[in-house]
């Protein structure tokens, strides 16, 4: 960062961690940063019978399967089911899954797990966790040749938001008469306060005030799928969500997709702790 006071200031609001892909996440007072994003982030994910990845896209009642973070297990909850207790330590055979096309290494966790999933969703299903060894980086196109890491999320290691962003566009869904929407239909990993409207669009990189330097780039802007249609309180769809975006929201530097967010690569800090109240500051990118 140049010797002159950063462009913007902000703080870190809320931070979330989505342990079992697409289904809700745990909002955490403070969580570690690793190389494939934050701690325990998109370790599991539900496949078919072939592999094949499964999301809310398919399967929208998956936001209503609701992880807990506990020492050595996660505990998942949904509707009509008894609790599932995962331990965080164990797993059984390995296996091969696809994720958006790629072929990635990773564990079945058992008959239990499958069954549970299968009752819930309906649909024969099984969950798998990431295998460790397995590298799966993002596009270098974005990345600017950074090896950044990830685990079973769409492509990068952080999802940043600012709540402004969200404030825009509720204003606008209360103008077509439709209800606020909450922060968790957008999936960040950090919320960001004190920034103006998708200033995170516009940011350079992040520097987060841990314990030491925490240095994070926002790289690529978030193109939005239908899954912020989905209520994560209910499971239901309704399109209002994507039908305001696609009026203001289209961007030139993903082909015109809509977007909403950015996401972010980890460039300094590892193993460093981020938590809620921290300061970010940032200069605009003019690049």
């Amino acid at each position: 960062m140049s010797a002159s006071s950063p462009d913007v200031t902000a703080r870190i609001a809320r931070l979330f961690v989505y342990p079992i892909k697409s289904c809700a996440g745990v909002e955490l007072s403070e969580a570690v940063l690793t190389e494939t994003g934050l701690d325990l982030d998109r370790a599991w994910m539900v496949v078919d019978e072939q592999g094949e990845f499964v999301t809310q896209r398919e399967l929208p009642r998956m936001a209503l399967i609701r992880p807990q973070l506990k020492l050595h297990e996660v505990v998942l909850r949904a509707p009509g089911m008894l609790a599932l207790h995962l331990s965080i330590e164990s797993v059984e055979e390995p296996v091969k899954v696809r994720v958006w096309g790629q072929e990635v290494s990773a564990y079945d966790m058992g008959a239990i797990a499958a069954q549970w999933f299968t009752d819930f969703l309906g649909r024969k299903l099984r969950l798998a966790r990431f295998d460790p060894d397995h590298k799966r980086p993002s596009n270098m196109k974005w990345t600017g040749g950074v090896e950044a890491l990830n685990q079973f999320s769409d492509g990068y290691p952080i999802l940043v938001v600012s709540e402004a962003s969200l404030e825009g566009l509720n204003q606008r869904l209360a103008s077509a008469g439709h209800g606020a929407v909450v922060m968790e239909r957008f999936r960040p990993n950090i919320v960001l306060a004190g920034l103006e409207a998708h200033d995170e669009d516009r940011l350079e990189m992040l520097h987060i005030a841990a314990e030491q330097e925490v240095q994070l780039r926002p790289v690529k802007p978030c193109p939005r799928c239908p899954i912020p249609n989905v209520d994560p309180a209910t499971g239901e769809t309704s399109p209002e969500v994507s039908d305001a975006l696609q009026a203001y929201r289209q961007d030139d530097r993903v082909n015109g997709a809509v977007t909403f967010g950015m996401n972010a690569i980890v460039i300094e800090g590892l193993d460093q702790t981020l938590r809620v109240g921290q300061a970010v500051t940032a200069n605009y990118s003019f690049g």
